[in-house]
């Protein structure tokens, strides 16, 4: 099923999204782990894809796995940076091949050892390259794109980053996934501004449930998150006591969920680390709002 068609309906929906394994010494171990977040029957699931494709055969394995074996709907990332158009062509083709619909075109982030290269001589520099490609492929998939509530953290403001957004949207890219936040004010004001900007496509709701106090500083320099101080308290309580902070930080990621839909956000996607566990508790507390 295309995502387009499942954000259509209106009703809410709830997604997981699982990561491949870095070596195929791990794989059977994320593939139980996607296995026993696919038996929560989530609107879809998503499968990430390594910087540079470093994992990219991982992640159409897994993909398929969940199309095929488990039945759920699949969302595959493809990243573009650092990668030239003919190995970006054939990943397409690879997708289409395994029966792929749903592709979140993302850039990826820079390898370090290519930071300070001469980005002119690049292929691909942003997303919106990637999404014209998959567009004018002659495949029929359903795009997607990240967006980021606060700001991209390289975007010199806030309309600039709104300019590449409407960009995704006007080469074809249908819906957005955000970027993960911990306070639901920055979504909400963050879809006034895009509404007004005449970005019309859905945009799915990113939360990361925080379970341990270690990926506090992580989420932090992966998206620049704002954190609530409320949620600092809670980390500062519960931070020591690992079963404590995993409760915690299940149940705060729970009361964005509510809170979102109670305010008209349909559609949530949970960054769940391949951590059925924290999935399965997640789908529970929310058992008679999402059926």
């Amino acid at each position: 099923m295309k995502i387009s068609v499942l954000l259509s309906n209106g009703t809410p929906s709830l997604s997981f999204e699982v990561f491949p394994p870095k070596t195929s010494d791990s794989f059977e171990s994320v593939k139980s782990s996607v296995s026993e977040i696919a038996k929560l029957r989530p609107s879809f699931m998503s499968v990430t894809y390594g910087a540079g494709g470093g994992t990219s055969e991982f992640t159409l394995k897994i993909a398929e796995r969940i199309k095929n074996e488990y039945h759920v709907p699949t969302l595959a990332h493809l990243t573009c940076v650092s990668s030239n158009t003919e190995t970006v062509e054939n990943k397409i083709k690879d997708f289409h091949a395994a029966g792929i619909e749903n592709i979140l075109a993302l850039r990826g982030d820079i390898p370090a050892d290519k930071l300070n290269d001469d980005r002119s001589k690049w292929d691909f520099v942003h997303a919106s390259q990637l999404i014209d490609v998959i567009k004018n492929s002659g495949y029929d998939f359903c795009i997607g794109a990240a967006c980021y509530p606060e700001v991209h953290p390289e975007s010199r403001n806030k309309a600039e980053d709104i300019r590449y957004l409407k960009q995704k949207a006007d080469l074809g890219c249908e819906f957005f996934t955000t970027q993960m936040f911990f306070d639901n004010n920055l979504l909400y004001n963050f879809l006034y501004r895009i509404r007004e900007a005449g970005i019309t496509v859905p945009v799915i709701a990113g939360i990361m449930p925080i379970t341990n106090a270690n990926q506090v500083s992580r989420a932090i320099k992966l998206s620049g998150s704002f954190m609530p101080q409320r949620f600092i308290n809670l980390v500062d309580k519960y931070g020591d006591n690992p079963s404590a902070m995993m409760q915690a930080g299940i149940i705060y990621a729970t009361d964005q969920i509510i809170d979102l839909y109670a305010n008209g956000i349909t559609h949530v996607h949970v960054y769940s680390m391949n951590k059925p566990e924290v999935a399965k508790k997640i789908k529970d507390n929310l058992s008679e709002i999402v059926k």
